[in-house]
């Protein structure tokens, strides 16, 4: 039994009279990639906002890394790595020192972010673009150094928001080697992406629909419990209920 990471008990956000999440409850174990799919204005991004401390639940619970997002966001923040799309690295700043800037901000000494520094880019093959700025470097290899500096410091969860947008299946799979190494090292993945062939490599997979989730299991058990070849068919059962439009 894997210990428990990310819970949610009838979590719930409502803006005004619209209830953009509708009581979901869910558990998500440590060093489990867990899929959160849903298709625009399912509520996924404002539970993502939650999860991370970001907004306030309307009601119900949840907890990341062993803290309340309603009533410790900054602790839950503390344990936590996130990376959206946009890849989260300043441009302007060489690739060594995008790692010095977040190493201040995830509160390393500067003698454990320098050695984390040469670490990181021995395991990435990036030693030989340590000067350069982060604007010059193709976007598969931004796409794995925003990865990296999400996990800088060990988080116990990381999030990461579609992370993939954009960036050729090759370069999509060399991702998705980082992402098994980071679970296989005890990180939790929280991942949301719209490309249903990575469902397929989640070992859970939630689906929301309209601000709740309406199904929620391994790849293959969803596959069989709606007759459906792909994840992308199961994806597209669901996503044919949905009467809103945006997020």
């Amino acid at each position: 039994m894997r210990e428990t990471v990310i819970h949610t008990d009838r979590l719930t956000k409502r803006f005004g009279n619209f209830t953009a999440v509708d009581h979901i409850s869910f558990d998500v174990g440590r060093g489990e990639i867990f899929g959160f799919l849903g298709a625009n204005g399912a509520g996924k991004t404002t539970a993502m906002r939650m999860l991370c401390g970001l907004s306030r639940p309307t009601e119900g619970s949840g907890s990341v890394a062993g803290y309340d997002i309603a009533t410790q966001p900054e602790m839950v923040k503390r344990n936590i790595g996130y990376m959206s799309q946009r890849f989260s690295l300043y441009e302007d700043l060489k690739v060594w020192e995008n790692l010095r800037l977040f190493g201040g901000i995830y509160g390393l000494g500067a003698r454990q972010t320098a050695t984390k520094t040469d670490e990181m880019l021995c395991r990435l093959g990036l030693e030989g673009e340590r000067d350069t700025l982060v604007k010059a470097l193709p976007l598969g290899w931004k796409q794995k150094l925003a990865f990296s500096v999400a996990i800088f410091h060990k988080p116990r969860v990381v999030f990461l928001d579609e992370p993939t947008g954009g960036v050729d299946p090759a370069a999509r799979r060399r991702f998705w080697e980082l992402i098994y190494s980071a679970a296989d090292s005890g990180i939790t993945v929280f991942v949301t992406t719209h490309y249903m062939d990575e469902a397929e490599y989640c070992d859970r997979v939630s689906i929301m629909v309209d601000g709740r989730i309406e199904a929620l299991d391994r790849p293959a058990a969803l596959k069989r419990q709606f007759e459906a070849p792909t994840m992308d068919e199961v994806f597209r059962r669901l996503a044919r209920k949905a009467t809103r439009q945006s997020d």
